[in-house]
């Protein structure tokens, strides 16, 4: 009786695991889908990278030379007073040679060739110290703008990250971590609050945090949001034709975190859902501690910096 029983258990369990060759092409399909898009999503983040470190060297360039450029107004502010106080002195002299006997013509005349020249060499600096002097104001503008673009994006950071810090209040700090850095804000979800172990589908209490979550985000207009699965080293259990190593698992919980914020209202093309594996640790996977600290998800919130480049651009 014992073996008739073990014997159906084992065609029901067989019988379960049967998967269409469809379905396998459809999955694998998606998952190749899956895999181009976060290739592309990540160059996109590359390059954001690298542009506002780009914009951060211009700032800093454009800084140096409005700086230089007020040292050169100020340069050619005292030849022109000098200039000025010259050629008083040479049109009084003149003035006087002029009154004199004739036997001072010649030295007249040198004196109004000097004159001359003096007077369109006046000319010349009065010229240049306007030019520099409307460079300057526009460079001054353009410094002034961008100091209060970056401004503005600075306080909107750090807004965003108290409104995220008061929306998840009732969760424990182990849980969940909110620091800016970098410009942008990471909000820091620990693997206990979201998923089982090798779990892919997010637990009741993750899925209240990351409503949560996006119900203080959904309505942010100006942000990019990449979510990251992060894991230890420790290979998976359980490995299927679905999910081989750490990197599925991480791209697969890094979906189905972004499913359920943009089901809870962010737009779909805000955000990006990329695994990292467990080739990005915040330390040494070497105890248990520290590979729980590495098992997370990071929800990165990045502002627009099309506003400042348009600035630069415009320059």
């Amino acid at each position: 009786m014992k073996k008739l029983l073990l014997g159906a258990c084992l065609v029901t369990i067989f019988s379960s695991c049967i998967v269409t060759k469809k379905k396998y092409d459809d999955l694998l399909a998606q998952k190749v889908r899956t895999e181009a898009d976060l290739a592309d999503r990540d160059a996109q983040l590359q390059k954001a990278n690298t542009d506002l470190q780009d914009l951060d060297q211009k700032l800093k360039k454009l800084k140096e030379d409005t700086t230089n450029l007020g040292i050169d107004v100020r340069n050619t502010s005292q030849k022109l007073a000098s200039l000025e106080k010259e050629h008083e002195q040479l049109n009084t002299y003149y003035k006087n040679l002029m009154t004199s006997s004739g036997k001072l013509n010649r030295d007249i005349a040198q004196q109004q060739e000097q004159l001359m020249a003096i007077q369109q060499n006046l000319e010349n600096t009065r010229k240049l110290n306007d030019s520099l002097s409307n460079s300057l104001a526009e460079r001054e503008k353009k410094v002034h703008e961008l100091e209060a673009v970056l401004a503005n994006k600075d306080k909107a950071v750090q807004d965003l990250r108290s409104k995220i810090t008061n929306a998840l209040l009732n969760f424990k700090e182990n849980d969940i971590t909110v620091k800016v850095k970098n410009g942008k804000v990471y909000v820091s979800l620990a693997e206990q609050l979201l998923f089982g172990s090798g779990s892919v589908e997010v637990d009741a209490k993750g899925v209240t945090a990351l409503q949560q979550l996006a119900k203080a985000i959904k309505d942010q207009r100006d942000i990019n949001i990449m979510v990251e699965g992060h894991t230890d080293n420790v290979p998976i259990s359980k490995k299927s034709q679905y999910m081989s190593d750490n990197w599925d698992l991480s791209v697969m919980r890094a979906t189905s975190i972004t499913r359920i914020l943009t089901k809870a209202g962010v737009a779909s093309q805000q955000i990006t859902a990329s695994g990292r594996g467990e080739f990005s640790p915040l330390m040494a996977n070497d105890s248990p501690q520290n590979k729980s600290r590495n098992r997370r998800t990071e929800i990165i919130i990045t502002p627009d910096l099309d506003e400042l480049f348009k600035i630069l651009e415009s320059n």
